[in-house]
């Protein structure tokens, strides 16, 4: 059966209303006017700031979540489709809202949020099962957020393993506090990728120490590539028992304006460097580098650039 996609992006969908400069420190207070700059619209969550990255670096990405039956709904369809992620399967909620949040952002860049979570996170297990063989013709899966599905969650081990056993490589992201071990236990030997951020892998071990955090996921099972994110430190990758790869950070092709969706670019170019043929270290360097190219603009799916251009700032 020949490819549809390179890559399946689910989870969490969100419209992103970016308001500055708002001071932090100020009470909003009743019936204030606050003058800010013309207010801009983005997508956030997952779907979007990985789906645009990696589309706008050649990849075939699908869209899937759900979105509410609300004026939010064709705003982030469109927004979709104008950046070439495909959004047949972005599933319309008949009850819940969108996924919105408006974001304060002050003089510095320091950042406080309103949120709505809506309706992805009642993303269940059926939901993907019940579509399970879009996967099949899917070279690679990935979700976010691992603890922030809550209906979906104690099945993630046999929805990954579906995926699988139809061909289909999946990867996995975390968020928040980073959620507990269990279910993530059993969630790992399904995993072909895996790469939290410090803080949540730390949460989820009990160690801040990046090779026992990657033994502690080898020993329940994680058959694939598993590392941590590590901030300005880079990122440490494993791409079988044993093994640990160093990737340096990549300085920004500019300023740094704003760190949000940064974690969610660094998979958009570790997975579109995986499935181009990199080996693990380029591939890696590829993720830094979309990570660089976001945090120097504003909005988390904004700073995507060609997958020649992110190869160029990688330096490879």
């Amino acid at each position: 059966m020949s490819t549809t996609y390179d890559c399946i992006v689910a989870g969490s969908c969100v419209v992103d209303l970016l308001c500055k400069p708002v001071s932090l420190s100020q009470p909003i207070g009743a019936g204030e006017l606050h003058l800010v700059d013309p207010i801009e619209l983005t997508g956030g969550g997952i779907v979007s700031n990985s789906g645009i990255t990696m589309a706008r670096m050649g990849m075939k990405v699908a869209a899937f979540s759900y979105v509410g039956n609300d004026g939010w709904g064709p705003v982030v369809r469109n927004l979709y489709r104008s950046e070439g992620v495909d959004d047949t399967l972005l599933m319309t909620h008949p009850t819940a809202a969108t996924s919105t949040t408006v974001v304060a952002i002050d003089s510095t860049g320091e950042r406080s949020f309103l949120h709505c979570v809506g309706a992805p996170k009642l993303l269940d297990a059926a939901a993907f099962l019940d579509r399970i063989e879009v996967f099949a013709r899917t070279r690679i899966f990935l979700l976010g957020y691992y603890s922030l599905l809550p209906n979906l969650e104690a099945d993630l081990p046999r929805v990954f393993e579906a995926m699988r056993a139809r061909g289909c490589k999946t990867a996995l992201d975390a968020a928040g506090q980073g959620g507990a071990m269990q279910p993530l236990d059993r969630i790992l030997p399904h995993l072909d990728v895996y790469v939290p951020s410090l803080a949540e892998a730390a949460h989820q071990t009990g160690t801040d120490d990046p090779r026992k955090i990657i033994e502690a996921y080898r020993k329940c099972g994680a058959p694939g590539i598993v590392g941590v994110k590590l901030g300005r430190r880079g990122v440490m990758l494993s791409g079988a028992a044993g093994q640990y790869v160093k990737v340096p950070v990549v300085e920004p092709p500019g300023p740094v304006v704003d760190t949000t969706g940064a974690g969610d670019s660094f998979y958009a170019g570790l997975l579109t460097g995986l499935l181009k043929g990199l080996p693990l270290d380029k591939a890696g360097r590829l993720g830094t580098a979309a990570g660089a190219c976001c945090v120097a603009a504003v909005g988390g799916c904004t700073g995507g650039k060609s997958f020649e251009a992110t190869a160029r700032l990688a330096g490879i």
